[in-house]
């Protein structure tokens, strides 16, 4: 080989040493958004629930705190839940009538659901008094509960049969709770005045909470009932809207939908204004946080095929009727360990927050592609007893985490009357990216174009933006933390994700 030849070759090698990884990085991927294609018109609203637990009680050390984050919020269809852990805190007639007497009692009931109301007017809410007094059910002896409201029992709602089996014994109890709250007060069964002063504004009234475990109602069951508390309702607020079925795993009943949303099934009259059911994402207990990311994902999308069946069931059956997906979150593996005697709460790690956070945004950008009402995130307040692993809010100060910074950055960017644009994409699956990135473009009725991401993985992810040079990121990720979202001016068209991010770009 000659001299020359020799030089050339270890040239060649020297550039491939130095210069060949940079020549042979790959291009960042692009996000494939055609903005001039628009696909839907958004009518899906992301909110909360806000279920009742003593941490949310006057005097509590969060109580002012975790309220605030709700005023703050300024959410719509806030979806309210005085639920069965707590009796005295969500059942206003815990004795039947005897000896020309009732137990009719709100006053541990009342400062909640007046902070609660309070906080959110202005906006439309959804109550939903869930737990029906026990002794309407038949059990073979009575069913206890604690002296002391703040204790939490698991056992309440016991009895799959009901002594009034036209129901109407469980809708006059409703009807009366609706009354206090907007008709002033209302008469007792012995005819006995009780006057409240209460006189909101309440539109939507949800027909119990998962239905399919509490109280275990056959479908059949669940619509006599619904329609007999509809109906007692009506008569005290006829323009009333309704919410029925809340079920917890809508995958194991899918008769229930095909029973409830026909109308043949119904009482003539009976509307059927939406349908409710719930999911959280829920690891088995030897799963890690870096297995779990995996975990969340995958049964998110599980999930997403099963609303899309029911959506066909709901168009096929009562096209008007619309749908509320409102409770989203996760479970740890150790809340389900949390009525054994003597557990003690694990450590949750702060990833743990963003990567809940993300898989809400994850849902809410896919809901609002279906068409669905409500995207509500499971819960304001949980903690260790209750649920600690679906909070929003630090249970000890009562600051929001980044559950609720992710919620605060979609409500403050999206919402109904925005326009959904296409994502270019060649064949019938989506780039490789859309694996690892959610991503999804908006027409906002500002007439901004927003662009939702949401980095499914714990690692940092970069991004190519076509036109977003000029534009604004605001980011919730592990380096905000539990803070608000924060915001930054785009010099290129690098986003660049860290891990959980959820980012809304506006382009300019």
């Amino acid at each position: 080989m000659s001299r020359r030849r020799r030089l050339s070759s270890l040239t060649a090698v020297a550039f491939g040493v130095f210069l060949g990884p940079a020549l042979a990085q790959p291009p960042l991927d692009k996000v494939p958004v055609q903005w001039d294609k628009v696909t839907r018109v958004s009518k899906t609203i992301p909110t909360l629930q806000v279920v009742v637990n003593p941490p949310l009680r006057r005097g509590s050390a969060i109580h002012d705190n975790a309220f605030k984050a709700l005023r703050d919020l300024q959410a719509d269809y806030v979806r309210y839940v005085p639920w069965l852990p707590y009796p005295k805190l969500g059942v206003a007639e815990l004795e039947p009538p005897k000896d020309g007497a009732t137990s009719w009692d709100f006053s541990l009931i009342d400062p909640m659901t007046i902070d609660f109301l309070e906080a959110t007017t202005g906006h439309p809410v959804i109550l939903n008094f869930s737990t029906i007094p026990q002794w309407m059910a038949r059990t073979e002896k009575p069913v206890s509960y604690p002296a002391d409201p703040d204790q939490a029992v698991w056992d309440y709602t016991q009895g799959t049969e009901f002594r009034d089996p036209t129901f109407k014994e469980v809708a006059d109890y409703y009807a009366r709770l609706l009354a206090w709250y907007t008709q002033g007060g209302f008469t007792d069964e012995l005819g006995r005045r009780h006057e409240s002063g209460h006189r909101y504004p309440i539109p939507i009234w949800e027909v119990l909470n998962e239905v399919d475990f509490e109280h275990s109602f056959s479908p059949e069951d669940y619509t006599r009932l619904y329609d007999a508390v509809v109906a007692a309702m009506r008569r005290v607020q006829p323009g009333m809207k309704f919410v029925g079925t809340a079920l917890a795993i809508p995958a194991r009943t899918p008769e229930f939908f095909e029973y409830f949303l026909n109308h043949a099934n119904h009482k003539a009259g009976i509307p059927l204004d939406y349908i409710s059911y719930h999911f959280y994402a829920i690891p088995v207990a030897d799963q890690s946080p870096e297995v779990q990311q995996h975990t969340f994902f995958t049964q998110a999308d599980g999930f997403l095929t099963v609303v899309r069946y029911v959506e066909v069931i709901r168009k096929r059956l009562s096209p008007e009727t619309g749908t509320m997906i409102n409770e989203i979150g996760a479970i740890s593996a150790d809340d389900l360990e949390q009525d054994k005697p003597g557990h003690v709460a694990k450590p949750i790690p702060d990833s743990y927050w963003n990567l809940a956070g993300a898989l809400y945004a994850y849902l809410f950008g896919e809901l609002t592609r279906m068409g669905i009402d409500v995207a509500g995130e499971s819960q304001l307040v949980g903690y260790p007893t209750q649920f600690p692993s679906v909070t929003m809010v630090d249970w000890t100060t009562g600051q929001p985490n980044a559950r609720y910074q992710v919620l605060r950055l979609l409500h403050d960017n999206f919402g109904p009357g925005d326009k959904l644009v296409a994502n270019a994409q060649a064949g019938p699956f989506p780039p490789a990216l859309a694996n690892y990135v959610f991503y999804q473009g908006f027409l906002t009725r500002d007439g901004k174009r927003r662009l939702l991401l949401v980095n499914k993985r714990d690692r940092t992810i970069e991004v190519s933006v076509p036109g977003a040079s000029g534009g604004r990121e605001d980011v919730v990720d592990q380096t905000t933390a539990s803070g608000p979202p924060a915001s930054r001016r785009l010099d290129g068209e690098t986003v660049s994700l860290g891990g959980y991010a959820v980012a809304v770009v506006t382009l300019p």
